[in-house]
């Protein structure tokens, strides 16, 4: 996953009046708390869009169909997010073309979702998509506390690059030497611990380090969390459905 992190430390200034960085001017708090909402909203819309998405391939039995019969498809959109975010990359500061290139990112993401809930039992997917929720809310609502008690979590950064890679080393094993469904469960238990732990490390620089022209960038970072999570709880709960 790339990172654009500035190196700027600016507070913020919510509505309740709290300060994440009491000797920052006020004009820079409000600043990054009209900066904080832009990001969310786009986050929100995001979302709203992969869930619309999702849900036609869910319930289109000829989408659903042709992709698992045709492998290539499939080997297509996996890839598409990764050819994609080259460009988004490139050119999220240039409007309006970063608006453009953010939502073929994200329908492209969410047909890989939709694919993998189309395969499992409607009850998990509501089941992984409550546990996203709350685990998303409550790490999000601790990151705003710990903040504006000054703690900082720019220190996960190396850690969490090191964690992507074991589970990119371990998903390329899984592929080609298949270790059951107990590896399955470890996979997705790792996962959600990993990208639970980026949506600390990527408010903290939402609320910190970002610029105010990084809005989209920023967006997609807390994406590509929320959507990592989600898939991660979804695995753990096929497996345990399997193993039941």
């Amino acid at each position: 996953m790339f990172k654009n992190l500035a190196n700027v430390d600016v507070g913020g200034k919510g509505g309740g009046g709290r300060q994440f960085s009491p000797n920052a001017p006020a004009e820079e708090n409000v600043l990054r708390w009209g900066f904080i909402r832009k990001v969310y909203g786009i986050l929100s819309v995001q979302l709203v869009l992969t869930t619309l998405v999702s849900a036609i391939v869910v319930f289109t039995p000829a989408v659903t169909g042709f992709l698992q019969s045709n492998s290539w498809s499939l080997i297509f959109i996996s890839i598409l997010p990764l050819i994609l975010m080259c460009p988004l990359y490139y050119y999220h500061q240039s409007h309006p073309l970063n608006l453009v290139l953010l939502g073929l990112f994200t329908v492209a993401i969410s047909l890989t979702v939709g694919i993998v809930c189309a395969l499992t039992e409607g009850i998990i997917v509501l089941e992984a998509l409550v546990l996203t929720a709350a685990v998303v809310v409550s790490l999000t609502a601790y990151t705003y506390w710990a903040a504006s008690k000054g703690y900082d979590f720019s220190y996960l950064g190396p850690i969490l690059f090191v964690g992507v890679i074991i589970l990119i080393l371990f998903g390329i094993i899984q592929t080609f030497f298949p270790l059951g469904p107990i590896s399955m469960t470890i996979y997705g238990v790792l996962s959600s611990l990993i990208f639970s732990a980026y949506i600390i490390y990527d408010t903290d620089n939402l609320i910190k380090r970002y610029t105010y022209d990084e809005f989209i960038w920023a967006s997609v970072a807390l994406y590509l969390d929320v959507i990592n999570l989600f898939l991660s709880l979804l695995e753990i709960l096929r497996s345990i459905q399997s193993d039941n």
